[in-house]
């Protein structure tokens, strides 16, 4: 399996509902670094897993919606609690979508799956990982 991997990052505030989460409900903010892996078994005739400058921008329209806002203020989030789990679930459905839509141009089609991972920090991350179903 072949992967290309772009990086961004964005900046966030939320709360979180529950005893689970002690003093994160109170509103806080979050600066996450985002990575986003793009999968495919066999790389295109120009020997590429998708156009890496395409894939960047797609990543950067799935996060723009979110950059310095309070997540709890977004219809979208709405009764949900916003973890890193949930954030990287949210940008893999966004990066999917722009996936099967064409976002990566060329050799775009050949993506199977798709990794997100946020890491909170230094000593923390999550991700979701999922297949592109065309």
């Amino acid at each position: 399996m072949y992967a290309v991997e772009v990086r961004d990052h964005i900046m966030i505030a939320h709360s979180f509902r529950g005893e689970l989460f002690g003093p994160a409900q109170r509103l806080h903010g979050a600066t996450f670094i985002v990575d986003v892996a793009f999968f495919r078994e066999e790389l295109t005739d120009d020997g590429v897993v998708a156009d890496i400058g395409r894939a960047h921008e797609a990543l950067k329209a799935a996060l723009a919606p979110l950059a310095y806002r309070n997540l709890d203020d977004l219809d979208l989030f709405n009764g949900r609690q916003t973890t890193t789990e949930v954030l990287a679930r949210h940008i893999f459905d966004a990066l999917a979508a722009a996936t099967r839509s064409g976002a990566l141009g060329p050799g775009g089609e050949g993506v199977e799956r798709i990794r997100v991972t946020l890491h909170e920090s230094h000593l923390a991350r999550a991700w979701f990982e999922g297949r592109v179903a065309l």
